[in-house]
This record gives C-alpha cells, structure tokens and sequence, in this order.
C-alpha cells in the first residue's frame, strides 16, 4: 500500500489508511516508536503495560492517603 508524505506545520506527516491501521490495531492516540532500519522506518504500536492493583496499593503510604470525605447531605432522591 501506498501512502504520500504531507506536511504539519514544520514537520513531516503521514497519514495511515484507516483499514491499515485497524489491521494493525492503532487508533487515535496511540504512542508509536520510529525505528530508522537501513533505508526503512519501522512504525511500531508502544504497548502500555495493564496496571495491576498490588503495584498500584504499594505506592500509597502515610504521606499520599488521604482521609475520607464528607459530600454533604443528600440533595436528591439518593439513599444512604
């Protein structure tokens, strides 16, 4: 497939095919790395590893646990 080379701003830009990219499982956002091969650039998807709840919970201590917070009274049809 191919694509052209476009311009944003004082950059180079390229635009990826929507069906090209759901093959490949990008979207919106993604964070890509630029690996330059030779006279290749390799565009390859950065993925984020799933945050687990044991490494999360051993960040909170003392000085970052914050102590409960009071709303108010109801102010509608709510049931406490």
């Amino acid at each position: 497939m191919e694509a052209r080379i476009g311009k944003w701003g004082n950059s180079l830009a390229l635009r990826i095919p929507q069906a090209l990219a759901t093959r490949v499982g990008l979207t919106f956002n993604t964070t890509v790395e630029l690996t330059p091969r030779g006279e290749e650039l390799v565009i390859s998807a950065v993925k984020s590893p799933a945050a687990e709840l044991d490494v999360l919970l051993a960040e909170v201590n003392e000085s970052n646990l914050h102590a409960e917070v009071d709303t108010g009274p109801p102010v509608g049809g709510e049931v406490w």
